[in-house]
């Protein structure tokens, strides 16, 4: 991703290494310049710490960076795997070699407590572990890989999903955390903002005493060529009580954190200044939130209504039996503040739930057993293990919440949100990808008063203080399950939420449709004239 920057940081070898070498190890040489900024930033590193590990040294930049400083470590140990890395780092070494070991090794297989050093003392681990996740390693039929034995204990349908996948360097910090506690040491690796919070949420789970965190924002794009959030993470292993919280700096010299985050009791937010104000949101939604349709297949699965004729994302026309085609809502439609009833998108549903039998559809629907069998190939070639055994052309994320008529839904992919009420259309429910989760309502007017609760500026700032903007999907199920709205109807009045009930309703109608409901003003007075809006909900 980064060759060419890289190249300029280590003058041999790394020319004669393959861009898919570079892609199963997460191959990014540290800068020089940056790497001054970072032990600027630590101070005089041998008057704190009389010994310096570096886990994955490559070529020796922060070695060579180090030696220069006016305060050399009194030991220096680096490890590294590749050959041509570890020539170059011994190269540097060597004019101070009493004082440093580069063993040839792999991470993954080295004990730290067995390391041998010839002094005591502090200790001060510091680098650049891999960029790259397990499963990016496998595609590319890498080895680099830790003993797979699930670490971070995904269990089921969720290991298969993907949350069991990892950041090489989440290992690496949970390996020197958990196997360095007995020693005074301080840790400052670059990583990605993500491995960062997963490392400081597995300390909090695992009960390892970390203190004093840090994240200190980089521009990876700059230093690397990398379009990833990055920082410079820190921690502290002392014989103090642990604290699970990390201040977060703009950048390496910034001197005053802009906020910070972790765990307020057993809950891990992303400001914990801001959570403090909304946490009576904080508990568990009052219904359950549904990640949408998944399917990948989309030139075969989903279709765009041009002039009255469906077709694929091919440009194929598609004639099918219309029972089989539902509505469809994407993120971008939510993005973009498309009104659901104007959307000519559908998306083909050859099954009603989760490991349902499709030979049926063999003589049930001939012509869409005929279109998915002649697009058989593009559902052979999904990656994903879940359809591995299943029936052909199988689906998942569907089930009767799949066909509430009426739905709140939101795009798990935009960092502000935005809840959206949807009813039928045509007398079809509407349906969404997995890129959105989903609330299934009995009535249009739960739809639009639960939206409506949600979009308050409560909720708002409930979910700013707990999501990170930086994730690929800001919006989880996970996030909005904590969301309690109940306590947000127990906590404001029914004329903060009237109008965009309102709104929400108006949003639902569609032509050739009748009303989803009673006018509000009429079916709103009759619910909330002997109960509160919190009570109200669940009768709507």
């Amino acid at each position: 991703m980064a060759e060419t920057r890289a190249l300029k940081t280590c003058s041999g070898g790394r020319h004669e290494a393959s861009k898919m070498k570079l892609r199963q190890l997460g191959d990014f040489q540290t800068p020089p310049e940056l790497i001054r900024e970072i032990l600027s930033l630590l101070g005089p590193i041998g008057r704190q710490w009389k010994r310096v590990l570096e886990p994955t040294c490559g070529c020796g930049n922060f070695i060579a960076e180090i030696l220069r400083a006016s305060s050399p470590p009194d030991e220096i140990v680096g490890i590294e795997l590749q050959d041509h890395y570890l020539e170059e780092a011994r190269r540097l070494a060597a004019p101070a070699h009493s004082r440093i070991n580069i063993v040839k090794g792999n991470i993954f297989d080295i004990s730290l407590r067995e390391i041998k050093w010839q002094n005591q003392g502090p200790l001060l681990v510091i680098g650049n572990p891999p960029w790259v996740t397990n499963t990016e390693i496998c595609s590319s039929h890498g080895t680099n890989l830790p003993y797979k034995n699930n670490f971070k204990g995904s269990r089921g349908i969720e290991a298969i999903m993907g949350s069991s996948n990892f950041d090489i360097a989440e290992y690496i910090w949970i390996k020197i955390i958990s196997e360095l506690q007995s020693e005074d040491a301080a840790i400052a690796l670059l990583c990605k903002t993500q491995v960062a919070r997963n490392v400081l949420v597995y300390a909090h789970r695992a009960g390892l005493k970390i203190s004093k965190a840090e994240i200190r924002l980089i521009d990876a794009k700059k230093w690397f060529g990398a379009a990833v959030d990055a920082c410079l993470f820190s921690v502290r292993l002392e014989k103090t009580e642990a604290d699970f919280q990390a201040l977060v700096f703009g950048s390496i010299a910034e001197p005053v954190p802009g906020k910070k985050i972790g765990f307020v009791g057993d809950h891990f937010v992303s400001d914990i200044d801001g959570y403090r104000s909304v946490s009576f949101i904080e508990g568990k939604s009052p219904m359950e939130w549904r990640q949408g349709l998944k399917h990948d297949a989309a030139p075969v699965m989903e279709l765009i209504r041009e002039d009255g004729i469906w077709k694929n994302g091919l440009g194929e026309g598609v004639d099918l039996e219309d029972e089989y085609i539902f509505p469809l809502i994407k993120s971008s439609d939510i993005g973009s503040r498309s009104k659901p009833h104007k959307i000519q998108r559908g998306v083909i549903v050859p099954q009603t739930e989760v490991n349902q039998k499709t030979r049926p559809l063999e003589k049930m629907a001939p012509r869409l057993w005929a279109y998915l069998s002649k697009h058989g190939e593009i559902f052979k070639s999904r990656k994903s293990s879940i359809y591995k055994g299943k029936a052909p052309f199988s689906i998942f994320g569907i089930g009767n919440y799949s066909f509430s008529p009426y739905k709140v839904i939101i795009s798990g992919f935009y960092k502000e949100p935005r809840f959206i009420p949807v009813g039928p259309i045509k007398g079809k429910p509407v349906l969404c990808d997995d890129t959105c989760y989903l609330l299934p309502c009995k009535s249009g007017l739960q739809a639009s008063v639960i939206a409506a609760l949600l979009n308050h500026r409560l909720a708002r700032q409930f979910i700013h203080s707990v999501y990170f903007q930086d994730s690929k999907r800001p919006i989880t199920k996970a996030v909005l399950s904590r969301i309690d709205f109940k306590r947000i109807a127990q906590a404001i009045e029914f004329k903060d939420i009237c109008d965009e009930i309102t709104a929400g309703l108006k949003g639902m109608e569609t032509e050739g449709d009748n009303q989803p409901e009673l006018p509000v003003e009429w079916k709103s007075a009759l619910i909330l004239e002997n109960s509160t809006l919190q009570e109200s909900l669940f009768a709507l």
